[in-house]
């Protein structure tokens, strides 16, 4: 048995679609095969809500009079780029002030949905077409004449658990790790995790509509870091970090329900993001796919404080317990994204499926079939 987009999108169009969750699903998967599930699911949603630090947004302040180049750019004191002639910017999430870190770029992204007032303030070197050198005044959701969220890496498939076996404290994107192993800290949705759900990509690509931050958006493009190559366990599922998703959407109808700034304790400003993707149930081995449950989602424990030290492995059923054991040891567990907000995206998306106000898109191009991550080569330049 198979299905296409044209016939779910038609049941979704007359109000008869079945539309169920990726936990819904999962308890389903406890007595029902993957055909039963398919015969009786057309979508299923998930969601995620963490710390996506390579998140960010462009904004266009229109031209004052007379006009300026703008060459650098502070936004409430934080410098956001400059290299966007001539009144564009990019405002990354873990953009800051050093003078004051706890307030960044994630902040700024917040405040423009919540309809806070920003100050701007820019200078330029001049030109005969841009002569102003200097600007500085005040700017909101409703004045700036764009602002689009544009994140070149969210959604991460699946990521490390964090521990530390030094005799110190560790201030990482993980948050605080204490010595020696004393906790440990992860950050996914586990069954719920949109990328886990289709983990080889087949129904997720570029043009795929998906919820975001409280609105809808798309999945751009292949998100940076996007690994094909990491091993996968006996259930399909990539063990670490490994797909990731760009993601595109207007920042002024998002909700700062789900889009959130946040500071980590020594380590800087970021962004926590809600990304919600449906997943249409085409045939059988998607059906088997969604049907995953945390018990059989497995990922690596790292040594945050020691190089990222590979220790062992474990699953998000004994992650979600709130310990996990390692060589004999217990180690208290922790959550660094939100199972409730997670849960409360997929609901939501589930009712716009319901209600048909949200379709599904097929992919205009579909995500890397192979793809892997190089690290940085350090090559001695002279002085």
């Amino acid at each position: 048995m198979t299905r296409s987009y044209q016939e779910i999108n038609e049941k979704i169009r007359k109000g008869t679609a079945v539309v169920m969750t990726a936990e819904e699903v999962s308890r389903m998967a406890e007595e029902m095969s993957p055909r039963e599930i398919l015969k009786r699911v057309d979508v299923v949603t998930t969601g995620t809500f963490g710390a996506m630090c390579s998140s960010g947004a462009f904004l266009n302040f229109g031209h004052p009079s007379p006009s300026i180049r703008m060459e650098r750019i502070e936004l409430n004191g934080v410098p956001v780029s400059g290299g966007l002639a001539a009144v564009d910017t990019y405002v990354g999430a873990t953009d800051c002030n050093p003078a004051n870190p706890n307030y960044g770029g994630g902040h700024i992204i917040e405040d423009i949905v919540a309809g806070k007032d920003l100050v701007l303030e820019a200078w330029g070197k001049g030109t005969d077409c841009y002569p102003r050198k200097h600007v500085k005044t005040i700017v909101n959701r409703d004045t700036l004449n764009e602002a689009v969220l544009c994140s070149p890496r969210n959604a991460y498939q699946n990521y490390n658990v964090a521990t530390n076996t030094t005799d110190r404290i560790k201030y990482t994107y993980m948050g605080t790790l204490l010595p020696h192993m004393k906790n440990a800290s992860y950050s996914s949705a586990g069954e719920l995790s949109p990328l886990l759900n289709d983990p080889e990509c087949r129904t997720i690509g570029m043009g795929t509509r998906i919820f975001l931050g409280g609105t809808q958006g798309y999945v751009a493009w292949n998100g940076t870091q996007f690994n094909t190559t990491k091993p996968t366990n006996e259930y399909g599922i990539p063990i670490g970090n490994a797909r990731t998703i760009a993601t595109i959407g207007n920042l002024k109808d998002m909700s700062t329900e789900f889009v959130r700034g946040a500071a980590f304790e020594k380590y800087g400003t970021t962004l926590y993001m809600g990304v919600g993707v449906p997943i249409p149930l085409l045939d059988e081995d998607l059906a088997m796919r969604v049907s995953i449950r945390n018990r059989q989602i497995e990922t690596n424990i790292q040594d945050y404080g020691n190089g990222y030290t590979h220790l062992g492995t474990t699953n998000y059923e004994a992650l979600r317990s709130g310990c996990i054991e390692l060589n004999g040891k217990k180690i208290r567990t922790a959550p660094m994204s939100s199972l409730y907000k997670a849960r409360i995206i997929a609901a939501t998306l589930k009712e716009w499926i319901e209600r048909g106000e949200f379709t599904l898109t097929e992919p205009v191009r579909p995500m890397p079939s192979v793809s892997s991550v190089s690290p940085l080569k350090i090559v001695e330049v002279e002085e």
